[in-house]
Order: C-alpha cells, then sequence, then structure tokens
C-alpha cells in the first residue's frame, strides 16, 4: 500500500460574469412578459403569476452575489433565458474537455509534472456534454497523457468520489498519478426562468493532481482518509437524457432541467453530512480541534454555517471555512475544490483540514488531509 498526496490543484474561471442586479433585470422583463402572455388564464385562476425576483432576495436565500459563465448573453435575453453556445464539429474540442485542459494544465504546472506522467484522467461532473466517447479520454488525449480515463457523474460529490476512486489506485499500486477533472457547465441545465432557483449555479473547471507520495518533496498535502456514502432520494433531480425522445411529451418539460424540494434537501442533508462528517473523523482518529481549514460544497451559505458549527462544535473562526460562493455562485462538484485550490496556501505542516461535497443523490463524500 502506498500513501497518496494531493500536489496540484488548478482552477479555470470564465470571462463573462452575471452579477444579481443583471439577472434580475432580465428575470423580472422575462415574468411581465409571461404575465401578459397568460393574463386571461392568470385572471380566471388557472395559472399562478410570477413573482419578480431581487437581488436582496438572492443574497438572503443564498449567499450569491455573481457568477461566471460561458454565455451571458443568451441568459440574460428575456426571450431565452439559457446560454448560447455554437454547436461544435466532430474534429473540435467539447466545450468541457477545453476547460478541463485550461484547470488541467494548471494543477499540473502547481505540481511540476509533465501530462505524460499521468496514468489516470476522471472527468468527475454533474452532467455530460454527451454520452460517449467519454469527456475523460477527449481530455486524455488533448492532454497527451498517459494510462487511461473515464466519466464519473456523482453529481455535486463527484470530485471527492473521483478523489477516492483515484486515491485507491494510487494506494493499491495500480497507477502512480491521477488527474480529476470536474468542468462544470452547470448554466446549460439550470432553468433560469424559474424564481425559486434562477440564481443557483455558475460555470467553472476544476482540476487535481494525486500522486503515489514516496519520491516527493513538499508541500504537498497528504491524503490521510476518504469516505464517500450515498442514500436515494428525489429531491434533486434532472429527467433530462438520451429516453427523452422516447416519450410522447417532447414539449419544453420543467423536469428536464434542475429542479429542487429545497425545503426538504434542508431537512435531510444538513444531519445526514454532519453524521457523515463526525463518523469519518472519529474513524481517523481526527478531533475537531485538529481541523484547521473545512472546504465545504458551495451550495448555500446557510448550509456550510450550520455544516461547520456542527463539526467544529461552535462558529467557525473567519477563515476556518472559507466560502466563494459569492463569487461563483454553486459549481457542483467544482465548488469545494475551488475552496481548497484558494485557501490553502497558508497552512503550515502538520495543519489538518477536509474537503467535503455533498449533493444529489443524497451523495456526501470527505478527504481528510495534512499539509507536508
Amino acid at each position: 500500500m502506498y500513501d497518496v498526496a494531493i500536489t496540484g490543484t488548478g482552477v479555470f474561471t470564465p470571462s463573462q460574469i452575471i452579477t444579481n442586479d443583471e439577472l434580475v433585470v432580465a428575470f423580472n422583463a422575462y415574468a411581465d412578459r409571461w404575465n401578459a402572455e397568460n393574463a386571461d388564464a392568470i385572471a380566471a385562476g388557472q395559472l399562478e403569476a410570477k413573482t419578480h425576483s431581487s437581488s436582496e432576495f438572492i443574497v438572503a436565500a443564498s449567499g450569491i452575489e455573481q457568477r461566471y459563465v460561458l454565455d451571458k448573453d443568451g441568459v440574460l435575453d428575456p426571450a431565452r433565458m439559457f446560454p448560447s453556445l455554437a454547436a461544435r464539429p466532430d474534429d473540435e474540442p467539447g466545450y468541457m474537455a477545453e476547460i478541463g485542459v485550461d484547470a488541467a494544465k494548471k494543477a499540473l504546472a502547481a505540481a511540476g509534472v509533465d501530462a505524460g506522467d499521468v496514468d489516470l484522467v476522471i472527468c468527475a461532473a454533474s452532467n455530460m456534454e454527451r454520452a460517449y466517447p467519454a469527456i475523460g479520454v477527449e481530455t486524455q488525449q488533448l492532454l497527451g497523457a498517459g494510462g487511461f480515463a473515464f466519466d464519473m457523474n456523482v453529481a455535486c460529490s463527484s470530485a471527492t468520489f473521483g478523489i477516492q476512486t483515484a486515491t485507491d489506485m494510487i494506494r493499491a499500486g495500480s497507477i502512480r498519478r491521477a488527474l480529476v477533472i470536474n468542468p462544470e457547465i452547470c448554466s446549460a441545465h439550470l432553468e433560469w426562468r424559474d424564481r425559486d432557483c434562477h440564481f443557483i449555479f455558475g460555470d467553472v473547471a476544476t482540476a487535481t493532481l494525486l500522486e503515489r507520495d514516496d519520491a516527493l518533496v513538499g508541500p504537498y498535502f497528504k491524503v490521510l482518509s476518504t469516505r464517500c456514502a450515498t442514500q436515494f432520494s428525489n429531491n434533486i433531480r434532472n429527467n433530462n437524457g438520451y429516453l427523452r425522445r422516447t416519450h410522447d411529451q417532447m414539449e419544453d418539460r420543467r423536469d428536464m432541467q434542475f429542479m429542487q424540494n429545497g425545503r426538504k434537501v434542508f431537512k435531510e442533508v444538513l444531519p445526514l453530512v454532519s453524521q457523515h462528517i463526525a463518523d469519518h473523523m472519529a474513524e481517523t482518529g481526527v478531533d475537531p480541534g485538529d481541523l484547521r481549514r473545512l472546504w465545504l460544497h458551495q451550495a448555500n451559505k446557510t448550509m456550510n454555517d450550520y455544516i461547520g458549527k456542527k463539526v467544529l462544535g461552535r462558529t467557525p473562526a473567519d477563515g476556518e471555512q472559507p466560502n466563494i460562493l459569492q463569487d461563483y455562485a454553486n459549481t457542483s462538484s467544482a465548488g469545494s475544490i475551488i475552496a481548497f485550490s484558494k485557501h490553502s496556501s497558508d497552512l503550515v505542516p502538520g495543519d489538518r483540514g477536509l474537503i467535503c461535497s455533498f449533493g444529489a443523490g443524497y451523495s456526501v463524500g470527505s478527504v481528510i488531509l495534512e499539509k507536508v
């Protein structure tokens, strides 16, 4: 058995930003248009009028202030309200592979490793651009990586599940190095016309390089332990997929985009995640006082504040539980990796921290690290 280390991370951030104020203007224009088109049905009580959104509502509900996207014009067009991404011919890189390669190159550069020395590439994300060929294999080819590659989908927990998968392979000796890449184009599966969720997601890509640590020189993060768990729930769901055209109803069905029952998610996920982390720490012999940093899934500030307090037994001090969702919004599996990448360089040898993600499934994954 070999020890495993995280030696590099990378983040691709799109150049386009949508602020809450911009998003609200577009949504409210869409709502006014829809209400006018359906005035008779609304007056007859057959439909409910759409309510305006506001920046204050968004911040109070989530803590999000802006989000990065690949295309803002399509999202902010009240007659469209979703991204406009041109179809690419088969001989050009796909969107997910393109942004994943950017993040991967940054992770490799941070570690001083050549892509040809990588044995495994996992594309771990909440949605895949296509069913096949695998985005991971395309990314492997574009990078010039060796070994093999595959795709993994565990929704918002894809990154931590990918890290555990890669860690297990390295520990067993079947590979020496692995890249876990999380290209999340969440703007494409969000229903921007739904007031309850139109502000939630943004686009990004992250990459994490893991290596066998028998010949490494610091600094790096030793992987002390990983733990994953799932529990089936319909409270976060997206019914889009390859069977869609087989259904009799082909219209613009709401359930073909991101859906969630927010109240049930809060009620059920918070205790699930808190207990998962507590059990993982107990099994690893890590006390709450041993943790210098919590890098949590970036879905909602209230959720993270609750989990941080539950895990540490007190309100986290400044910097102990960094949030990046105010700038990036929810980026699904990539969120905890962004937080780790941007808020880990200040730790010193011996410091310990925990990465945790959670989401649809339900799924929850955690990784306990020590700075070396």
